[in-house]
């Protein structure tokens, strides 16, 4: 599998998880929810997750790509995404539910269009 193949793969593994975060973001309609009910807490979680998968994944591309390709697209804050990995990872007990849903709501869905940009040029390349 060339690198160019695995770049792909993990952009659309990235993608996925974002439109994952988006769906699971739908019905929350406050921060409120995801701090004072059981089913809130769960998505909040489940979030979270994700968001560490996909600052995880955009590690991977930056090494594959020399931190060269996502540069190329600073309409997401990239290193931000990546530090949203590490401080849910690492200081999970102290999440700040509003960030999540500040996350959510404003770069979730730049970050999806973006995906597809990116996702888009790369397969051109590849051809």
């Amino acid at each position: 599998m060339s690198d160019q193949s695995i770049l792909l793969d993990i952009l659309k593994q990235i993608q996925e998880a974002a439109q994952r975060v988006s769906k699971r973001f739908e019905t929350v309609e406050s921060v409120d929810f995801f701090t004072n009910s059981a089913v809130g807490a769960e998505k909040l979680d489940a979030i979270c997750m994700l968001l560490i998968a996909i600052g995880e994944s955009l590690k991977k591309i930056d090494k594959i790509t020399d931190g060269t390709l996502l540069k190329k697209y600073p309409q997401v804050d990239w290193k931000g995404a990546k530090g949203m990995r590490d401080i849910i990872s690492h200081h999970y007990f102290d999440i700040d539910a509003e960030e999540i849903y500040w996350v959510c709501e404003k770069n979730v869905p730049e970050l999806i269009q973006t995906l597809q940009r990116i996702i888009s040029d790369v397969s051109a390349e590849e051809r």
